[in-house]
Parts: structure tokens; sequence; C-alpha cells
């Protein structure tokens, strides 16, 4: 299981002098949802429609409940369940090159470049999990990444469950704080749902579908 405290980091913590600011990713640094791009790309038109068939139950539970994190952990288990570790990071980052050209937004990369221009420390904060975003997370030059952790068993396979809460809302900032500090303030955050709201909030610059050089 995923120590649900620490990001997934590519570079070394922030300094005490250095801004951090916060990416949402789905729809904010990427055209479309990345995690149903991947799974559909995954499975094939033929696996992905026939797993949505059996997702059947959980669809409809959606429509009543709009719990993201348990319909998220529905398609886990129908999709990814008994996955081994390299062969699913494998995929990933197959897929992120696959689809990199049309996936970012490019007013999303503009900023995202012009805070490390300015030395900022970019962590992306998403909901999908942190295995299927580490490939573009890579690739952008993000200093850490905070998202849902998938569980592996023994045998490093995918259980079809998560290490913690769906990623998103109030569980954003609270990865945050777990990850920096509590006394963490960001910089700025951008996001476009209100999955962001709470993380948007804490921000001293706030982006909502919006991006500022």
């Amino acid at each position: 299981m995923s120590d649900m405290g620490s990001p997934t980091l590519f570079h070394q913590p922030p300094r005490r002098d250095q801004a951090i600011v916060a990416f949402d990713f789905d729809g904010t640094l990427t055209v479309r949802d990345s995690f149903t791009a991947f799974l559909r790309w995954r499975a094939g038109a033929g696996g992905w429609f026939g797993g949505l068939a059996r997702m059947a139950p959980d669809l409809a539970t959606y429509v009543g409940d709009r719990d993201r994190g348990r319909l998220k952990a529905a398609s886990v288990r129908e999709f990814l369940k008994g996955a081994p570790r390299a062969q699913l990071e494998a995929d990933a980052e197959a897929f992120a090159g696959q689809v990199w050209p049309g996936f970012i937004r490019y007013d999303a990369l503009a900023c995202w470049k012009d805070w490390g221009q300015r030395g900022a420390y970019r962590v992306i904060v998403t909901a999908s999990p942190e295995t299927t975003v580490a490939p573009f997370a890579r690739r952008l030059g993000a200093e850490a990444l905070l998202g849902t952790p998938l569980v592996f068993d023994g045998d490093d396979r995918v259980t079809g469950a998560f290490a913690g809460p769906n990623c998103r809302g109030e569980e954003k900032v609270r990865r945050l704080r777990a990850a920096f500090g509590e006394e963490m303030a960001l910089a700025a955050a951008y996001g476009d749902t209100t999955g962001d709201t709470e993380m948007l909030a804490i921000a001293d610059e706030a982006g909502f579908r919006r991006f500022k050089g």
C-alpha cells in the first residue's frame, strides 16, 4: 500500500523560500479525463464496451449517489484488477507517449512553464491514480505528484482497491498538508471542477479554468 503522506517525488522537496504551485491534472493540464482515456485505450474497443456493460449496476448507482470515488474504484476492479505493476507502468508510459501531442492544453502548458522559469515547485494534485499520471508528470518535469494510489498485492498485482480516499475536494488539501506540512502555503493553484474548490481556496492566486502568465 502506498504511503498516503508522501508524494511521488521526482526531484527534491521544496526549499523553504520556494513557491509551491498546485495544478489539477484532468481537464486542467489535459483536454479530457486521462484515466478514462487510458482504460479505454488499454482495453480496446471490445474490452471497453464489454466492461461498461458489466459495470451497469455501478453506473446506475452513480446516477443516484454521484460518488466519483466509488465509481472509479469499480472501474479499477473491472479493468485493472490483477494487472502486474510493471506491465501497468509500461502501459501508462506507452499511452502517455502516444497521446501527448494532442492531450496537454497549450494554455496550461504555457502557465506551467512560466512558473517553472520562475523557480516554483510545481506539484500535480489529481484524483487519477498516480501510476497512470506519472509518465505525464515526468514529461512535464513536475517536482511532485499527489494522486489516488492503487493497492498492489504481495505479487505486485493490482488488487482492485485504492490505498486511500479519492484525491478530490478536501482530500487534495489534506494530501498537500500531509506532504508539505500543516503550514504549507500555495502561491497559486489551478483547477477546473468543484473537486478543486478547496485547493483553490487556500492559494494566493487561484485559476479556475483560466491561466495567467
